[in-house]
């Protein structure tokens, strides 16, 4: 990749659509008692670039970005940064992602966690999630 073709893959990557039962699954949970925080590797206006692009961005609470705290994940500053900042233990957040070592992450700092499932994704042994969804069921 040259230094000229960077900027183009990052503009194509903020542009992505959601996988198709995303929107209604966040609308689903909207009216939950959760608040929802989009937790990120992506430095923070990327991240609110594809969201806004994606249709969704006003699905969500908070927009966090692990760089933000100098650690990706799936090292335990990023999800310890968002139960700072809600005034909740690590215990207390919750979880979603189709990424097997975000799962591991979270499930080792003490979140909670659960597993979507999308094809090519395989889930790790290292980590069990709390929960696992597979596309199509309820």
């Amino acid at each position: 990749m040259t230094k000229h073709q960077a900027p183009q893959i990052v503009d194509l990557m903020s542009s992505l659509p959601p996988h198709s039962e995303v929107t209604t699954a966040l609308r689903k949970l909207a009216d939950g008692p959760f608040r929802q925080v989009a937790l990120t590797n992506s430095v923070m206006h990327v991240a609110e670039q594809q969201l806004r692009n994606a249709g969704i961005r006003e699905l969500f609470d908070r927009v966090m970005s692990a760089d933000s705290v100098r650690k990706l994940k799936p090292a335990d500053v990023p999800y310890h940064a968002v139960a700072t900042a809600f005034r909740a233990l690590p215990s207390e957040v919750r979880l979603i992602a189709a990424h097997s070592w975000v799962i591991t992450g979270a499930l080792l700092t003490g979140c909670k966690a659960a597993f979507e499932s999308h094809p090519g994704m395989v889930l790790s042994p290292i980590g069990r999630p709390s929960a696992r969804h597979r596309r199509g069921q309820p």
